[in-house]
């Protein structure tokens, strides 16, 4: 059995939570990160949802593979669906992921791209329209605006730009400092 490839772009980046033998930047063609689901959970609830990342498609991500030793696989995907799994806004997908390093390697990599006929599925909202929902919203792992800075601050952390991201960042920043 070969090792297991898991590509992160977002909080599966900076906190995998599992064991891995490398962690590469990379770079998935065919999709990109977007703040594209509605949190009925985590970020937010039904009554108030919150906002966060989904790989929807179209575009190229940025983000990094983590190689996975084979006798871990089934240990790692088991921990993955009960982490992405919660509502089953994902669907788990096997794509390749062009690695950054010295022999710019191509790997399958496992990921999670969002199901566009969900319910959870947001698309594409406007900015205002992303401020006012993220706002607001609370759930159990804490409140949205959190969530976004934190993102950023970690995208920051590992040179990668999302301007999307960027600018949600900046306007929340911006009410922040006028209400607070």
């Amino acid at each position: 059995m070969d090792d297991l490839w898991v590509f992160g772009y977002g909080s599966l980046m900076w906190r995998p939570g599992f064991v891995f033998e490398e962690a590469v930047p990379g770079v998935l063609h065919g999709a990109h990160r977007s703040l594209c689901i509605y949190s009925w959970v985590h970020r937010g609830t039904q009554d108030r949802p919150g906002l966060v990342l989904g790989l929807d498609r179209g575009g190229a991500c940025r983000g990094i593979a983590f190689r996975v030793a084979a006798h871990r696989r089934e240990e790692v995907i088991t921990y993955l669906r009960a982490r992405e799994q919660a509502t089953l806004v994902y669907l788990e997908a096997e794509r390749r992921v062009r690695l950054a390093d010295e022999a710019r390697r191509l790997v399958p990599a496992v990921t999670y791209l969002v199901d566009r006929t969900h319910e959870q599925y947001a698309g594409v909202l406007p900015l205002e329209r992303q401020v006012d929902i993220v706002r607001g919203a609370v759930g159990q792992s804490g409140a949205n605006p959190d969530y976004v800075l934190n993102t950023v601050s970690h995208l920051r952390e590992l040179s990668i730009h999302d301007a999307g991201l960027e600018a949600l960042c900046a306007r929340l920043e911006q009410t922040a400092a006028t209400t607070g």
